[in-house]
């Protein structure tokens, strides 16, 4: 998956409160799709079922259940899995699962027919906007408070924070079914064999920075698309040391929001890394991909900040027997507002019920179906990545430690799981890109740093132009 991808899916979500898609004709696959669907208005009436423990939303026997699924790096095959479950515990019940890559495309105009799929994985670069559509979608809220096929109150069995990305002016308006994990990541195998331990505090760091190069590694590096995958991480890490003060300034794009003292702390500690030699040079000349092999296969730096996805990304690039494993954002030192086991996590993946949907109890009985321990476990078998459903992931991974390692980093933090929007809502990665390569070369300050990121956000706050979003 190209990094121009990656950043794509990271922020639709978070950025679709502000993007208005525009509404073009029905593609012909989806215009049959719907026809097919009215054909069986009987079958698909929604208020036609009886609510019992095993239908708690009153699906209507025999009914039809359509759900389109965006269909990239996760496939649809998991959506699938789930569909046939759920046939298998209603039987007579039909589940059509439609992939598409083109979500507002292909859906907007059977919105504005009246004629919505009952379930919708609303991702990829062309999702839809949530503003354009709240009125249109079910508050999921009883897909929470319902029993998962085990049993078990839904709501009891995810990790916290998931509600939060999928929640607009108090509605949770999209469940996100994926979890990311923001770490830093590293060998376990190589700290092994050198007695390594991560670092919990930046000064922990700039020591294992020492004793990478007197090994002749260093303890960063990065490539030229992904520069601001050390901005992430100065700022997950700023956030955990001065807590929401740091993160309501940068997210509300206040002014002199970067030269909090958090915020400081940690690029000061960054500076002194550059500053030392512990930052491989020539990442701002070096592909994305090839730099992290340089990590990954060559082993040429000890540290690489990334989120989940890494793993999958290099897998074809990974020295054998490395043994990734990720840790959490170090803290600037012991006073730090949150715990050093807090956690930059976000749930990706929205999944979404129209309220004109011809099925909206089908389509809550599949999300309830994914939602189990069977479909989650899965899911994190076959893309060895987390769903928000906790307690998946068994001890060895499924063979992957990175896997292991979310799973852990998870449960540590609790309810200690944060994130921010501002950078993917106002579209600023672009501009901190140059800033950040700059920086991570050592041909800018701490101060020019700040500067710099300073006069983009500002750039933004003054610009009437660009709808603001307050966040509380």
């Amino acid at each position: 998956m190209s990094i121009e991808k990656k950043m794509v899916d990271r922020r639709t979500l978070l950025r679709g409160a502000l993007a208005a898609a525009a509404v073009v004709p029905f593609s012909s696959a989806l215009a049959a799709c719907a026809g097919s669907s009215s054909d069986n208005d009987d079958d698909n009436n929604s208020s036609g079922g009886t609510k019992s423990e095993d239908n708690p939303f009153g699906m209507a026997d025999k009914s039809t259940t359509d759900a389109v699924i965006f269909d990239g790096g996760y496939g649809t095959d998991y959506v699938a899995f789930a569909a046939t479950l759920m046939q298998k515990n209603h039987p007579g019940s039909t589940v059509k699962v439609s992939p598409t890559t083109e979500i507002s495309q292909e859906l907007q105009p059977r919105f504005v027919a009246g004629d919505p799929p009952d379930l919708i994985d609303n991702s990829g670069e062309n999702s839809i906007g949530f503003s354009t559509i709240l009125d249109q979608v079910e508050d999921l809220s009883d897909v929470l408070d319902a029993n998962n096929l085990e049993g078990t109150k839904i709501r009891d069995t995810l990790f916290g924070g998931v509600e939060a990305p999928g929640t607009f002016d108090g509605k949770l308006a999209a469940l996100n079914y994926v979890m990311t994990v923001y770490a830093v990541w590293y060998s376990a195998s190589l700290f092994e064999q050198n007695g390594w331990t991560p670092p919990k505090t930046w000064d922990e760091a700039i020591d294992l920075g020492a004793k990478a190069k007197a090994k002749g590694k260093y303890l960063f590096l990065w490539g030229k698309e992904a520069a601001t995958y050390y901005q992430t991480l100065a700022i997950g890490s700023a956030i955990k040391q001065g807590g929401d003060e740091v993160r309501l300034a940068l997210e509300n794009l206040e002014a002199d929001c970067w030269s909090k003292p958090a915020v400081q702390a940690v690029f000061e500690a960054m500076g002194k890394i550059v500053a030392e030699g512990y930052v491989k040079p020539g990442g701002s000349g070096t592909q994305f991909t090839a730099a992290q092999a340089q990590w990954s296969n060559n082993q040429d730096a000890l540290l690489y900040p990334s989120g989940s996805w890494i793993e999958n990304e290099m897998k074809d690039q990974t020295k054998p027997d490395f043994q990734m494993t990720g840790f959490p954002e170090m803290i600037v030192d012991d006073s730090s507002a949150m715990p050093y086991e807090a956690l930059h996590s976000a749930a990706g993946e929205p999944f979404m019920i129209p309220s004109q949907g011809k099925n909206v109890p089908g389509g809550k009985e599949l999300l309830r179906t994914m939602l189990s321990k069977e479909a989650a476990t899965n899911f994190a078998k076959t893309k060895l990545a987390p769903t928000i459903v906790k307690d998946t992931v068994p001890a060895d991974g499924f063979g992957s430690t990175a896997l292991v390692s979310q799973s852990d980093m998870l449960t540590a933090a609790g309810s200690d799981v944060f994130t921010w929007s501002f950078v993917d809502l106002y579209g600023t990665n672009v501009d901190q890109l140059v800033v950040w390569n700059s920086f991570l070369a050592g041909k800018s300050s701490v101060k020019e740093l700040t500067e710099r990121l300073q006069e983009i956000t500002d750039k933004v706050r003054e610009d009437d132009s660009i709808k603001k979003i307050p966040v509380t």
